[in-house]
């Protein structure tokens, strides 16, 4: 891929970053942002950013499997727990997908 196409794709990479983390206050921009992984994950295949595109479509469907698990659990109080270490644990994804970006490292090291 080209350096011209790869900026672009980061910009877009830091796009999706941006509206996880609004989502925390409107919450349908995660939606949002898994969806533009979706359409323009072949964009990114074959280059350092496809693991970022992992990298935030995992974090939004374990988000969501770990936010649904607390809800159901809510009414047994475990589901607060739950619920607070998901809140954390999303948070520091996006912060460290993030900031991995800004450096242009990918999200997991080649083996």
């Amino acid at each position: 891929m080209s350096n011209d196409i790869n900026s672009g794709n980061a910009g877009l990479t830091a796009l999706v970053y941006a509206l996880q983390a609004l989502s925390l206050i409107t919450g349908i921009t995660l939606f949002v942002a898994v969806i533009i992984n979706y359409v323009k994950r072949s964009d990114v295949r074959d280059s350092w950013l496809d693991s970022h595109f992992r990298w935030q479509i995992r974090t939004f469907w374990y988000g969501l499997l770990w936010t649904a698990l607390g809800l159901l659990t809510v009414f047994i109080l475990i589901g607060y727990l739950i619920l607070g270490i998901q809140l954390l644990w999303f948070i520091y994804r996006v912060v460290k997908g993030w900031l991995r970006l800004r450096d242009e490292r990918p999200m997991y090291e080649p083996t």
